[in-house]
């Protein structure tokens, strides 16, 4: 067993010692960051220094409740409000589209190719073709023929980012479970249909528990892509907007302006809320599907052992 455990571990170092340097490295180095200031201030005597400083806590200190606060709790607001809306939307949109796409009818194949389009467009280019959309003059308004500033700042810009990111990444959500689908033996079904199981029934005992897998996985990353954002609201709305200005973006601007502690203040902040997030997800909801599959080849080899 040990002999194997060092094969193990020897054919993982390359993986790990790579995930060390992408990953671990930048993580330490932007909180090293965030523990310095760096440009002209003034020392405790009143002389000017120059260079980096040593702050401590002093970048944290002001994102949560010194000078630049307000600006970090909006961030914070919109960037769960974002992730709540949207991923919830998207989860609901690409059930169905998933359980559409499962049926057997004429051109499946067509409208499963069709469902890749928005996913398959670069954010760039959706915010921009978006943003034409909801132009003043734009067909958004048209068609719903009442004049609305969606690119404004203010909570129509909101709802254009919501429609933007639903509209591009509900298929992603949609074709993970269509494939969770697919691997539904029919036998069950029809099991299902023989004891008197209604449609409701077959998806709630049925599908809903065989595809949680797949879901909870499309989702969690559909949540860490989000928590994330910054190009479609950069694009579709503008930068310095308050309506849509996530912690990305503020990050982003406080590294713009020189002020790397800050930004990597908030960098690490936001590192911080996805990894929370990200566990209580897991924990939380039994996304574990690593831990799954550990118990299911437990369960196999005592069944092995005892037989």
């Amino acid at each position: 067993m040990s002999g194997s455990r060092r094969l193990a571990a020897l054919l993982l170092s390359p993986t790990l010692l790579v995930l060390a340097l992408v990953v671990g490295y930048p993580v330490v180095a932007g909180f090293r960051e965030s523990l310095f200031t760096r440009g002209q201030s003034l020392d405790a005597d009143g002389f000017v220094v120059e260079g980096e400083r040593f702050a401590g806590l002093d970048n944290y200190t002001a994102v949560f409740a010194g000078e630049r606060s307000d600006a970090f709790w909006n961030a914070f607001s919109n960037t769960t409000f974002f992730t709540v809306t949207t991923v919830t939307l998207e989860t609901v949109i690409g059930v169905c589209m998933a359980l559409i796409m499962a049926w057997a009818f004429r051109g499946r194949g067509l409208v499963r190719a069709s469902v890749l389009v928005p996913w398959a467009i670069p954010t760039a280019i959706s915010g921009l073709l978006w943003r034409w959309i909801f132009q003043a003059d734009g067909a958004f308004n048209a068609v719903i023929r009442h004049q609305v500033l969606w690119t404004a700042d203010g909570f129509a810009s909101k709802l254009a980012v919501v429609i933007a990111e639903v509209w591009k990444t509900s298929p992603f959500i949609g074709l993970l479970v269509l494939a969770g689908l697919q691997l539904i033996p029919r036998d069950v079904y029809e099991a299902a249909r023989v004891d008197g199981a209604g449609a409701f029934q077959r998806f709630w005992r049925i599908t809903l528990p065989l595809v949680k897998p797949a879901l909870l996985v499309a989702v969690l990353f559909r949540m860490l892509d989000v928590l994330r954002m910054f190009d479609l609201p950069a694009v579709l709305i503008g930068v310095n907007k308050k309506s849509v200005e996530t912690l990305t973006m503020i990050s982003w601007f406080e590294a713009n302006n020189l002020r790397y502690g800050s930004a990597a203040a908030y960098a690490t902040i936001l590192f911080v809320y996805i990894a929370v997030i990200s566990y209580l997800f897991v924990k939380l909801l039994g996304a574990d599907i690593i831990g799954e599959a550990r118990q299911q080849t437990r369960g196999a080899k005592k069944r092995r052992r005892a037989a």
